[in-house]
């Protein structure tokens, strides 16, 4: 098979700054355009600048091994190369613009003889690149199908005579269909009169069955309104659950469930953590926080105000803890906003950007990272990575509302993770779908 030649995009390396390595032992190239572009978010403070700092160390370290302009030999049996982008001839393209400086080099390469692919996370790049006839193509690595995403649980028939050992031995056994591990169950008997209740349960590798739910679950007064918030309020309550994730649409209560469940194990009468971290990425209108005035906390405000609404309500809900409270609590807003302002003075509850936590080691704590489906699988994985002893993270969004310009439902970090930790005995899953905020929001987010 001859050599490929993989052009890289300047997004694809801030995207996830080891894409030098996922085209195994073929050519890279690198345009000096695209170098010159990481030149310049070098010196950011943000996602971008962290990036291109790290891809460009790594290309340093790689020129050790070679000349960058003939080849130099990367680690996993390809190789790096840096070119200039000369302008290609008999075709009218604006090198004013960096994409088309790009492009023409890919150009020049495919009329050279080379087996070119332009690889880019820009879809309107993309399109330039086949009407020029050069094979183009995203960045598919750490990529997922969303359609057929696993939803963390599923509906099971039985025979009477195993629904009748599930209620007496307490417990299924399973020998012969294949469940990953904390994967949910709804029953199904034929000719059993319904129960007034869905009869559900949890499959646990461990013991090679499926155990039964708890017949009631609560959290900060919230309860479960539906079968699916059963199942993640049993996740989210599970201690032995490191990790968990949350995908749903708007308003099936994701968010609301998460603040709940993370209050009830730091503020509740068998408090579990030290305080609960509850953070979003900075992702509207693509401007960081420092765009608006005032202090920190005072920006974090604008951006977080999704999470203070869901902190009013459940502390509007709540009647039975107030031992962080030394009048009895009443319903009102005045009422939950003093509780929230006490935790959030206490530091019983931490409000943070997504900024903020790279770079901490975070013990005993529980972790919120709401609106995930916002941050690549890299930045995924280095959040999850700052994840210390005694510590649970929670990651909630909607892959089908991704602001993140290079990013879609197949490619965000929160379905990527979703799918790739899904058979873990200290992680669990679930993909809720009914929405329970209103009638109108139900009807927008199904047929908007």
């Amino acid at each position: 098979m001859s050599n490929k030649t993989f052009l890289l995009d300047t997004n694809v390396l801030i995207h996830n700054p080891s894409a030098l390595y996922s085209f195994s032992d073929n050519t890279v190239v690198i345009p000096i355009t695209v170098i010159e572009e990481l030149d310049t978010f070098k010196s950011f403070s943000d996602k971008k600048g962290k990036h291109a700092r790290q891809i460009l160390r790594e290309i340093d370290q790689v020129s050790h091994k070679g000349a960058l302009s003939e080849g130099a030999k990367l680690k996993n049996g390809g190789k790096l190369k840096i070119l200039l982008t000369p302008p290609p001839t008999n075709i009218d393209l604006d090198l004013s613009k960096k994409d088309n400086k790009i492009l023409s080099l890919a150009l020049n390469l495919q009329r050279s003889g080379e087996q070119v692919f332009f690889i880019s996370k820009d879809i309107n790049a993309r399109i330039k690149a086949l009407a020029l006839g050069i094979k183009a193509n995203d960045f598919e690595k750490q990529k997922v199908e969303y359609a057929s995403l696993y939803r963390g649980w599923r509906e099971l028939t039985v025979t009477e005579e195993e629904l009748a050992q599930f209620f007496e031995k307490n417990k299924l056994e399973i020998t012969g269909a294949m469940f990953n591990d904390n994967e949910y169950v709804a029953f199904e008997c034929p000719g059993v009169a319904d129960h007034d209740k869905p009869i559900l349960g949890r499959y646990v590798a461990a013991q090679k069955a499926i155990i039964p739910l708890k017949s009631h679950y609560e959290a900060m007064g919230i309860k479960p309104v539906n079968m699916e918030q059963e199942f993640a309020f049993d996740l989210l309550l599970n201690d032995d659950i490191a990790l968990a994730t949350l995908i749903g649409q708007a308003g099936t209560g994701k968010t609301l469930v998460a603040l709940a469940c993370g209050l009830q194990r730091v503020i509740g009468k068998k408090p579990l953590y030290e305080k609960l971290l509850v953070a979003r990425p900075i992702m509207p209108l693509g401007k960081d926080i420092g765009y608006l005035p005032g202090t920190k906390d005072q920006k974090l405000n604008y951006w977080m105000q999704p999470i203070f609404d869901n902190l009013a309500f459940i502390m509007q809900q709540d009647t039975d803890n107030d031992g962080y409270d030394d009048e009895k609590p009443s319903k009102g807003s005045h009422k939950a906003k003093s509780k929230i302002d006490y935790l959030l003075d206490s530091g019983l509850i931490e409000i943070e950007a997504i900024t903020y936590i790279r770079g901490r080691s975070i013990p005993n704590q529980i972790i919120i990272i709401d609106e995930a489906q916002n941050l690549t699988p890299h930045e995924v994985k280095t959040i999850v990575s700052r994840v210390g002893t005694g510590t649970k993270i929670i990651l909630t969004g909607d892959p089908e509302q991704i602001d993140n310009p290079y990013l879609d439902a197949n490619s965000n970090g929160l379905s990527f993770i979703a799918d790739q930790l899904k058979n873990h005995s200290i992680t669990g899953h679930i993909l809720l779908s009914k929405s329970e905020r209103s009638p109108l929001a139900s009807l927008a987010a199904e047929l908007l």
